[in-house]
């Protein structure tokens, strides 16, 4: 276990960062982001060559699936918990770790049954856990909340009920098939990224009452990403892949696909989404008050040439991956990664405009930890020992978060009064804003 310590760690660090980053961007798109640099650093962490060559098709569909719990509603839940009595807070506790539990499920979950077809060689049948998971989403929405009307956050929506059902599906479609280490990884993912989110919460509220002047809600998602990525390095790094005998040789095809997802598409999604000099100039006024729509207007440009670096980038990547050993292959996607996980950080300080002043100082803490993972990257050596699966193990560590929620949740009712932006889903409503 101690040799899986390091990677475990910087997993957790990498996505945790990735996590943080992803708070200014928001939606699928962002945590789509971040899942595919984590899933990505984790293949590098290991140095497991039988993941080498599906290793970035693994981290494409990690990246879908932590990308889907974007779509989820949990703003609510934040007020929830900023309450000062018990019934509202452990309510907010515990769906925040249903919430943080299906991004980690899906996940990992679509992560591992990546590295299962990379390790075997066997296709997995892709198109068929597509329509399992779109048909479980759409049953499990209309039985859960058209019929039954059991909402979470009200009047909010309710697409945590789309995840969940895909997530059904995507277990029964692993449990089905024999997909044991692919459904190790979804279920740790996902308790990991439960934990995550639920103790951010309560860190969130604590900060509250410190008065500190710091972005607690930044906490709160980096403590998603933190126990998430721990979640998944471990199930992953333990889980009992089956190997091929002999590996296959990666045709450039198989490739394309997955480089031009990663490194094109989603970040053409963000930059699309997030880089309009209209919704910059609220931050880049706080930044450069004396200039801000020039900055908000170069803000965009740089952004833009930021994608065209890469595309330029995955279009390399493409072409020298057919002629290229594992070794070399090993570098193109350590290069894959590192230019994800820096231009991630190039974005979040250009939509921010933190790099012009000291207004947002959590920011400059993205670059410390991406020199600490990229400096203890090289003593990452894992031994491949694979531990027996024990699902009472996993239950047991599902029962032993949902009571020390239940007992956080007392803490933080017991430290403070009433805080802004509070309001009860039970009992009397608090009528001040909630959080987006």
């Amino acid at each position: 276990m101690k040799s899986k310590l390091l990677p475990i760690l910087l997993t957790g660090m990498t996505l945790a960062t990735a996590w943080a980053i992803r708070g200014q961007f928001g939606h699928e798109q962002g945590a789509a982001w971040a899942g595919g640099i984590a899933c990505i650093f984790l293949i590098l962490f290991s140095n497991r060559k039988e993941w080498i060559a599906g290793g970035l098709k693994a981290a494409l569909l990690g990246a879908i699936g932590w990308g889907l719990g974007g779509m989820m509603s949990y703003g609510q839940l934040v007020g929830y918990g900023r309450m000062n009595d018990y019934p509202n807070v452990a309510y907010a506790l515990l769906m925040m770790f249903i919430v943080g539990g299906l991004y980690g499920f899906l996940g990992g979950g679509l992560f591992g049954l990546g590295l299962q077809e990379s390790s075997s060689g066997k296709k997995v049948a892709w198109h068929q856990i597509l329509v399992e998971m779109c048909a479980g989403a759409i049953i499990f929405y209309y039985v859960v909340i058209e019929e039954l009307g059991m909402l979470m956050t009200p009047p909010r929506s309710e697409a945590w009920a789309v995840c969940a059902g895909a997530a059904i599906a995507l277990a029964y479609f692993c449990s089905r098939n024999g997909y044991s280490a692919p459904l190790k990884v979804a279920v740790y993912s996902g308790l990991g990224a439960g934990f995550g989110f639920a103790f951010g919460e309560f860190l969130l509220v604590l900060g509250n009452v410190s008065g500190l002047k710091f972005n607690f809600w930044n906490m709160m998602e980096y403590s998603l990403g933190f126990f998430g990525g721990i979640g998944m390095a471990y199930s992953a790094l333990t889980a009992n892949f089956e190997i091929q005998q002999t590996p296959a040789a990666s045709r450039s095809s198989s490739i394309s696909w997955p480089v031009f997802g990663l490194m094109v598409l989603i970040p053409f999604i963000v930059w699309h989404q997030s880089f309009w000099e209209k919704d910059l100039l609220p931050a880049y006024t706080a930044a450069m008050p004396s200039a801000p729509e020039f900055w908000a207007t170069m803000a965009v440009g740089l952004a833009f040439l930021g994608f065209l670096a890469m595309l330029i980038s995955g279009v390399a990547v493409s072409r020298k991956w057919r002629s290229s050993s594992d070794d070399k292959r090993f570098a193109l996607i350590k290069g894959a990664g590192l230019t994800l996980f820096g231009m991630y950080i190039v974005y979040t300080f250009l939509i921010t405009g933190s790099y012009l002043s000291l207004y947002r100082p959590e920011q400059f803490l993205y670059l410390l930890n991406l020199g600490v993972i990229v400096a203890l990257m090289p003593f990452c050596t894992v031994e491949i020992t694979p531990l027996p699966d024990q699902p009472k193990r996993a239950l047991y560590l599902l029962l032993g978060i949902v009571a020390g929620l239940l007992i956080l949740s007392a803490v933080a009712v017991g430290s403070h009064e009433e805080l802004k932006g509070a309001k009860g889903r039970f009992g009397e409503n608090v009528d001040t804003e909630v959080p987006e």
